[in-house]
């Protein structure tokens, strides 16, 4: 099976498309920081250490902590996908993050994208 291209990736590449996305809409840096800290378990010094060595999707998530236990209850709809029903489970934790940056930026409370 062909590996997606999001995959290989540079996770360091999309970062500042997730921070222009937001502060566009008056949200911060900060924000998508707490975001990717909660879904990954990273720490801010070991997500900036991931995005200063540029590693990839794949990596980024195969390498984080932990992915939070809530991350199940994220739902809806990213990109013309459900992401409860996203077989491919890298894929799926991509459009976690995908869908929880699109309801900070849609202004949705942090607490309620915290879940």
């Amino acid at each position: 099976m062909k590996k997606q291209k999001i995959f290989t990736m540079s996770f360091a590449s999309v970062y500042p498309l997730y921070i222009k996305k937001v502060e566009r809409k008056g949200h911060t840096k900060a924000e998508v920081d707490t975001i990717i800290c909660w879904l990954t378990g990273y720490d801010q010094k070991s997500l900036q250490q991931q995005i200063d060595q540029e590693k990839d999707f794949e990596t980024f998530f195969a390498e984080a902590p932990q992915i939070n236990p809530n991350a199940s209850k994220i739902t809806g709809v990213i990109c013309g996908y459900r992401v409860e029903e996203i077989e491919d489970k890298l894929m799926q934790k991509i459009r976690y993050l995908d869908k929880l940056i699109d309801e900070l930026a849609k202004g949705k409370a942090m607490e309620k994208i915290l879940r």
